[in-house]
């Protein structure tokens, strides 16, 4: 079969020939349909995050997937059923631990844990996967062709989650949201602040110049785009509103500290982006004192569970077909794959078959894989 490699640090993606998998008890077999392609991904590539497994020199990338049971396996699932895999599984050396058996993968710290297509062990770019069947989250067929977005929404999904549990010792009622980051990651939580939780007023912050389709996407869904080198968060307050809840999607580790100032009394900054090592100054004294004297919090979260993926499933079919649309610039067979890595420093190797159906606009912001037509 084909699936899509790479040698971290190597920053060329390549289509390389694997065999299919046999699934253990357990697991079924599940033929991969669509995979995204997003920023953990581009940092796989690079070398600066992540890992291959114990005993291999490469890495099949993919994470973001949506695919159809080809073997149920005497599992649960009905072959012909459409799923989403979940992306943490315990580490290869042992069969379970604590954070697994509870349900909540997610919350286990490093070393408890590997992640499908980032870090020891391989992912879901490729025509097969297996999956134990309780990590495989069914997902109905009208739905299937955007599949590969359940991952990133169940992030958003778990974020808000943990950020309402801050609050949840109070009456808390959030009229404002503030989304850092116009990624693909920044417009779907923009999206789900505005289509699905019915924020009164949502902000979105980038640093684009008009035209651009992601501040058209933006102002389409309701929100107020803030020009980042115009209004940076710390004036936010001023110019616009304080927030009850900011939501930090870019990796730009000032942004953390800034956005307490950005924060309304009683709010809370969920922290999602991962950045390089950087030291720089804050103001610690005053930024302590606000989140004391106005009972700010801060929360950081990382990856998703089975609820999350649920809940994900839910929004996703809550979702105006266009913001999807706009949102995903082209999905891409393996014969041109390497479209589909626009970021990555050379071509792909392509090899094999698959459809493309692409966008003909220069801005990227979310591509796909398709090995298979949906």
């Amino acid at each position: 079969m084909k699936a899509i490699a790479v040698t971290p640090g190597a920053g060329v993606p390549e289509v390389v020939e694997r065999p299919v998998p046999e699934p253990e008890s357990g697991e079924a077999l599940v033929r991969i349909c669509r995979v995204g392609v997003d920023g953990t991904d581009y940092e796989v590539i690079r070398g600066t995050h992540g890992g291959v497994p114990d005993g291999d020199d490469r890495l099949v990338l993919g994470h973001e997937a949506v695919g159809v049971v080809e073997e149920a396996n005497g599992t649960a699932l009905e072959e012909g059923q459409y799923v989403v895999p979940t992306v943490r599984r315990p580490p290869a050396d042992v069969e379970t631990n604590e954070y697994f058996e509870r349900g909540e993968p997610d919350m286990a710290p490093d070393g408890e844990y590997v992640e499908r297509g980032i870090v020891g062990a391989h992912g879901f770019m490729a025509e097969y996967i297996t999956s134990p069947a309780d990590d495989l989250v069914p997902i109905p067929a009208e739905l299937a062709q955007w599949g590969f977005l359940v991952e990133p929404i169940s992030i958003t999904e778990k974020a808000i989650e943990h950020a309402r549990a801050t609050r949840s010792a109070f009456d808390w009622r959030p009229e404002s949201a503030l989304v850092l980051g116009t990624g693909s990651l920044g417009l779907l939580t923009t999206a789900m602040f505005t289509q699905t939780l019915d924020y009164d007023r949502v902000y979105c912050l980038g640093r684009s110049d008009r035209p651009d389709p992601t501040i058209d996407i933006v102002e389409r869904l309701g929100a107020t785009y803030i020009d980042s080198r115009e209004t940076p968060v710390p004036e936010i307050p001023d110019v616009h509103e304080p927030m009850d809840i900011v939501y930090e999607a870019t990796g730009h580790a000032k942004h953390a500290f800034e956005s307490i100032e950005a924060l309304a009394p009683n709010g809370v900054a969920a922290l999602l982006g991962v950045p390089d090592d950087w030291s720089f100054e804050v103001e610690g004294g005053r930024l302590h004192r606000e989140l004391v004297l106005h009972n700010k919090s801060l929360v950081g979260s990382v990856n998703s569970n089975y609820g999350h993926f649920e809940a994900a499933i839910d929004t996703l079919s809550g979702l105006p077909n266009w913001v999807l649309e706009e949102t995903v610039s082209g999905v891409y067979g393996l014969e041109s794959v390497d479209r589909a890595f626009p970021e990555a420093t050379a071509p792909v190797a392509a090899a094999g078959h698959g459809s493309a159906a692409s966008s003909d606009d220069d801005t990227t912001i979310k591509t796909a894989v398709e090995f298979e037509d949906i």
